[in-house]
């Protein structure tokens, strides 16, 4: 069973979390973080998105993806309360150790 927030944290408590995380994820309007990845090629960036996206499975939490030539674009924020929760910074590091890993 997974405890779902219902209200979407407050600015405070989101410059608290923002120190767990990359310096490059952006905290866009308090509602959403956001980061681009880059990569050497499409075949590179597409395989991140699948890798990412499977996290998200897992999680069952889902992030907004947008795929380019050599980048990742991934925006995170938990739509039932349409802000930021404690669980979209947690995905955000998975989604670090990812990339680590790759």
């Amino acid at each position: 069973m997974h405890f779902r927030e219902k209200n979407p944290m407050g600015k405070d408590e989101i410059i608290k979390y923002t120190t767990k995380i990359s310096t490059d994820w952006e905290i866009i309007e308090n509602h959403h973080l956001q980061r681009v990845w880059k990569f050497s090629d499409f075949k590179e960036a597409l395989e991140f998105l699948n890798i990412t996206a499977e996290v998200c499975e897992n999680e069952n939490h889902h992030a907004n993806f947008e795929l380019g030539w050599a980048f990742v674009k991934i925006l995170i924020w938990t739509h039932d309360v349409d802000g930021l929760t404690k669980k979209d910074f947690e995905l955000a590091l998975k989604f670090e150790e990812v990339a680590n890993i790759e």
